[in-house]
């Protein structure tokens, strides 16, 4: 480390950390990022299978239109111009295939026209379609940090916070086929229609129904911006780092930190990013209620992706996001009590390899960590015959039911390679593999700003929302309480020229 005493330390590498780094970088502060991964990124993270890029976890985006929370967010941050979007195509954006009668579902982007398409398909349910998106519109009305510029330390309740999602389309209509096409976008953050609010599921949708992208570079466009931003800053990067102990507890805060390497670092504040449990797990306990400690540990892990990575064919159609729905029971694909066949959801996508367009095929099929419990304890590359077997019947029937989808790619697909939840568990470093930390719960209080040591703050996709843009949002607003309200006000209003 270059240095002994840091204003802040930010821990975990993530977007939400990246965000809240260089937000206090760029505000005049010193600070530490810890990562406990031989890089940072987390989930942005890109690998390569016979020479082409796939992404880890960040795939597709929404809030890139203009005056987007994403778009207003990377401009702040001085970032726009490094991170170009690829605008899916509005009218064939999204599309739902019901396996167990072939039906499709087109579910286009942009408001207008995605209602008046789902009024084409569901004629009998215009009122009912027309009604949903007046409650998504009314969410993001009601909610401040929807808006960088009127941001509060987290959005304050709203009548939909307080019912499920299922409850309020049980409420509009008893088509289950369009119940299943609205609720569709919970493969977005992992979490049952029957278990989510309609609140959380209209701030996390209302983006994506705007407008969806995927980012040239995907993931590695962001880090890499980050890292040229910060060089610039006093901002100072320790990867393979973690926290070994807690020091100087004192008036209910915490003055040093020792670290995997040896060092101890005094510090003024410091910033969660990671994984609620993770927190716990580093917090000396003294100053820790019992109903503090109750509550983290109820957080249930959202779901993980059994995912297969895959060259698709040389003509395959422009980028486009499909999910195969073997029901309409939405809740039931996202149990992770369910044997039953869960959803598939595919990204085609093009990348460009030596000045050759590849094109590439992801699929995700929901997997929870009962799955894969028995080799829980095997490591990356390490793990028996057994599990590799299981990888390849998974593998063998997801291609399958895409086959089945798309005849003309049963002789074309190529799948690379495939992972588990297992495989981004330690991949990732993260404690269960899932794709988007804990699931969001009707009535459950995440972890957001001050922790029961005064110093010490929580931010990160578990604390507001999950995906980059929630992630980067719970970063701008806990940020806001170590930098003061009025100075990030300000601050936000002239990086937007206003």
């Amino acid at each position: 480390m270059a240095k002994t005493k840091y204003d802040h330390i930010v821990v975990g590498s993530g977007v939400s950390g990246l965000t809240a780094a260089l937000l206090l970088g760029l505000n005049g502060r010193s600070v530490l990022l810890l990562e406990k991964a031989p890089n940072i990124g987390g989930s942005l993270a890109r690998f390569k299978l016979d020479g082409v890029p796939f992404d880890t976890g960040f795939h597709f985006t929404g809030g890139f239109s203009n005056g987007g929370l994403l778009d207003d967010m990377l401009t702040v941050l001085g970032l726009r111009e490094a991170i170009h979007p690829v605008f899916l195509e509005p009218e064939h954006a999204n599309r739902f295939i019901f396996e167990d009668t072939g039906e499709s579902v087109e579910f286009p982007s942009g408001q207008p026209l995605l209602t008046q398409k789902l009024v084409e398909d569901f004629p009998a349910e215009r009122m009912a379609i027309e009604q949903y998106f007046q409650m998504v519109d009314h969410v993001r009305a009601q909610t401040a940090t929807m808006d960088i510029r009127h941001i509060h330390r987290a959005p304050e309740p709203i009548d939909e916070d307080f019912i499920t999602l299922q409850t309020a389309l049980d409420g509009l209509t008893d088509n289950a086929r369009l119940k299943a096409v609205l609720g569709g976008f919970s493969m977005c953050y992992g979490t049952p229609p029957s278990e989510v609010s309609f609140a959380a599921h209209g701030r996390m949708c209302h983006g994506l129904y705007e407008s969806v992208a995927r980012v040239e570079r995907g993931g590695e466009a962001f880090t890499d911006a980050f890292e040229d931003a910060f060089s610039a800053l006093d901002i100072d990067v320790a990867c393979n780092t973690e926290i070994e102990e807690c020091l100087d507890l004192h008036d209910r805060q915490i003055g040093r930190l020792r670290l995997s390497s040896g060092e101890e670092i005094e510090f003024d504040t410091c910033l969660f990013t990671i994984n609620p449990h993770d927190i716990l797990r580093i917090l000396p306990e003294e100053r820790l209620s019992r109903g503090f400690v109750h509550r983290v540990e109820a957080y249930e892990a959202s779901t993980g992706f059994f995912t297969l990575f895959a060259l698709g064919a040389e003509d395959q159609h422009a980028d486009q996001i499909v999910s195969l729905f073997p029901s309409t029971d939405v809740n039931a694909m996202l149990d992770s009590e369910s044997d039953d066949e869960s959803a598939i959801v595919i990204m085609r996508s093009r990348e460009k390899v030596a000045g050759q367009v590849r094109n590439t095929v992801t699929a995700f099929e929901p997997c929870f960590e009962k799955k894969t419990a028995q080799w829980a304890d095997s490591s990356l590359r390490k793990r028996p015959a057994e599990y590799y077997d299981w990888k390849a019947q998974k593998t063998g029937r997801m291609c399958e039911r895409i086959a089945a989808a798309f005849p003309e790619t049963r002789e074309i697909l190529k799948v690379l390679d495939s992972a588990s939840p297992l495989t981004f568990r330690d991949y990732l470093h993260s404690p269960d593999g899932s794709a988007y930390g804990i699931k969001q719960k009707v009535g459950q209080f995440n972890l957001i700003g001050r922790l029961p040591w005064r110093n010490m703050f929580a931010a990160g996709q578990s604390a507001l929302l999950p995906g980059i843009v929630g992630a980067m949002m719970s970063s701008f607003i806990v940020v806001r309480s170590l930098l003061g309200r009025a100075d990030l006000n300000t601050f936000i209003h002239e990086r937007l020229g206003e």
